[in-house]
């Protein structure tokens, strides 16, 4: 092949790569409320097509190399698809709150990325302008569209959706804490027992954090797994209420809608983060000061979803019962850990009259 069609295929791809890259400067933004909204199954239909081209690039390489004028034709049209599915996308965010549009440009760049990463190969691999051992394996490449293609399609269509699924990220990581707290251990009861060999005196044990609470430490840590499991009662219900709006969601007017999920949704990562620090404070030597603020924060956090839930006028009596469940746990808590440092400095203040 001639230099001026090595540069020529360069130059034209240069030129789309960079028209691609300004069209996708558009999901720094989301669509304003004025736009005309995409219907979601549009944007599915031209991930679709994309996947399609992607299929016809990889079909190009399958017998001899093809003319430059070939390569040109097809890599137009891919990026025609692609021009278009990034518009067409772009127009569903329309009422999209952070949550989802975040979730749809991560999931877009991808595709993005997999289709530069094709087309560059299919230049490259032209011109003979790679390493010997870097040959670009075009089917691969195009299996990488396809791929990020099929993913897309699991992009949530609805704001309700995208938050209820986040909220749910936020559950699991919690059930970890509640697996964490259900494994911890109490020390060896006497020094027989453990001089006997009768306890687990494995090596790889010896060393596990939460093995050697004592009697008072257990409690708290039974204490902790009640307010973790209680906590997850209420998520569980807070999810069942979320999804229940759907029907209420509405792309041209629901600012104040998408603002009270988005508050709803940080609200209970916050509280994913106290819960993850109040299992933290289980192990020795337990922090009985931070337990304390730590219940305080989820319980304000919890105020302020109730609130947000029963502005929304969706609560459910589930919902409620479960936040009254919670409360409950978390006064025993907050009452038991006040008996505990008033102890303390009952036996503070005899330590200093004896000492004085």
């Amino acid at each position: 092949m001639g230099k001026s069609k090595r540069e020529d295929l360069n130059q034209f791809l240069i030129a789309h790569l960079n028209t691609i890259y300004d069209t996708l400067q558009l999901f720094d933004r989301t669509a304003s409320p004025t736009e005309e909204k995409v219907n979601w199954n549009d944007v599915l239909q031209m991930s679709d097509h994309l996947s399609k081209q992607a299929t016809i690039v990889g079909m190009l390489w399958t017998g001899e190399a093809p003319k430059a004028e070939s390569l040109k034709e097809t890599m137009e049209s891919y990026f025609n698809a692609l021009q278009g599915f990034l518009l067409c996308c772009h127009g569903s965010t329309v009422g999209a709150g952070p949550t989802l549009s975040s979730i749809i440009h991560v999931s877009v760049k991808q595709i993005v990325d997999s289709s530069f990463r094709l087309l560059q190969g299919s230049v490259s691999l032209y011109e003979g302008s790679y390493e010997k051992d870097k040959k670009p394996s075009i089917p691969q490449l195009s299996g990488a569209v396809w791929e990020a293609c099929s993913g897309f399609k699991k992009v949530p269509a609805t704001n309700i959706i995208a938050i209820g699924r986040a909220i749910t990220q936020v559950a699991v990581s919690m059930k970890d804490v509640l697996r964490e707290m259900k494994e911890v251990k109490p020390a060896c009861p006497s020094p027989e027992l453990e001089a006997s060999g009768d306890n687990n005196t494995d090596d790889d044990d010896d060393d596990d954090l939460g093995d050697d609470l004592s009697p008072e430490e257990m409690e708290v840590a039974q204490m902790v797994a009640e307010i973790v499991s209680e906590m997850l009662m209420v998520m569980k219900e807070l999810i069942r209420v979320i999804t229940g709006m759907i029907k209420l969601e509405n792309p041209k007017d629901n600012s104040g809608f998408v603002d009270s999920l988005e508050k709803i949704l940080k609200l209970c990562q916050g509280t994913g983060v106290q819960i993850d620090e109040l299992g933290a404070c289980v192990y020795p030597p337990q922090e009985i000061n931070k337990m304390q603020q730590t219940v305080k924060i989820i319980q304000e956090n919890l105020d302020e979803v109730e609130a947000e839930v029963g502005g929304l006028k969706s609560s459910s009596d589930a919902f409620s019962g479960a936040c009254i469940k919670l409360r409950n746990s978390m006064k025993n808590m907050e009452t038991e850990l006040d008996k505990r440092c008033e102890a303390e400095v009952v036996v503070e203040m005899q330590n200093v009259t004896l000492g004085s």
